[in-house]
């Protein structure tokens, strides 16, 4: 299981159990990480007992009706539950995924299966991790169409349909940090390594051709640590639950970066 961050001087602990409902068939164990910051006490797992044949499929849904049934005090983030938002990103099963897609059936098929905040993040409470460094390197790279000509009076700035799918397999990006939370190079220079979404999310910029200031985004990524962390381990590819691949992004900056010194 990839590693995530705890609490200064703390360990994990055995933690509760909560069984399932009596008469219960077809019944699936969930290790849950558990962790407040107001009661002084250390990390623990909990094990939660979920009757299959009264919960929805994913692993959202158990992780709902946990919350809704049996312990109330469990705290996680979750809104689209179509795997648009990415607010339901954490460690299941020992991949960072989103917990709206990912069905139960496909955990392994372990009995248990054990659901931790996403790794090497700060940890606000529970299953939630503090994400602000992370939306502030994404701001660090200005997400928007920066122009230097004044926009047509009469429709919108226009690309061609070839130019259009040059951005297909960056915009699906939905900044959930699964990526980012699995690389290595992220966890060893998290404070100034951008890390592979928000690389990704450089790239679908300077790839927009409506674009005009590829010049000053690829300066500011010309450092030792934003970009040229990147080992190409492939953990980013590996768990991205969009499917896309940040790793070559990456390498495509590096080109670019090549292409306008030679």
């Amino acid at each position: 299981m990839a590693e995530f961050t705890l609490p200064k001087n703390s360990r994990i602990q055995p933690g509760r159990r909560f069984p399932a409902p009596a008469g219960a068939k077809s019944v699936r164990e969930f290790k849950v990480y558990r962790w407040n910051p107001d009661d002084g006490r250390n990390p623990s797992v909990d094990t939660y007992e979920v009757d299959l044949d009264a919960c929805g499929p994913m692993v959202l849904d158990a992780l709902i009706k946990i919350k809704n049934e049996v312990d109330p005090t469990l705290t996680f983030r979750r809104s689209c539950r179509e795997g648009i938002c990415g607010s339901c990103a954490m460690n299941i099963d020992g991949t960072n995924t989103l917990a709206c897609t990912r069905a139960i059936a496909d955990c392994a098929g372990k009995k248990a299966v054990p659901i931790y905040p996403l790794p090497h993040m700060p940890v606000v409470k529970d299953l939630v991790p503090d994400l602000t460094q992370f939306y502030a390197q994404y701001a660090s790279i200005k997400p928007w169409i920066r122009t230097q000509t004044a926009p047509p009076p009469d429709r919108e700035r226009l690309q061609s349909k070839e130019d259009r799918a040059k951005l297909d397999g960056l915009y699906e990006c939905i900044l959930c940090a699964c990526c980012s939370t699995a690389c290595p190079s992220y966890w060893w220079n998290g404070d100034r390594y951008l890390g592979p979404a928000i690389l990704l999310q450089a790239h679908r910029w300077l790839m927009d051709s409506r674009d005009e200031d590829t010049g000053e985004r690829l300066d500011d990524l010309e450092d030792p640590f934003k970009l040229y962390r990147c080992h190409t381990i492939m953990n980013c590819t590996r768990t991205c639950p969009k499917g896309l691949n940040p790793a070559r992004a990456i390498g495509e900056i590096k080109q670019m970066m090549l292409a306008r010194r030679g």
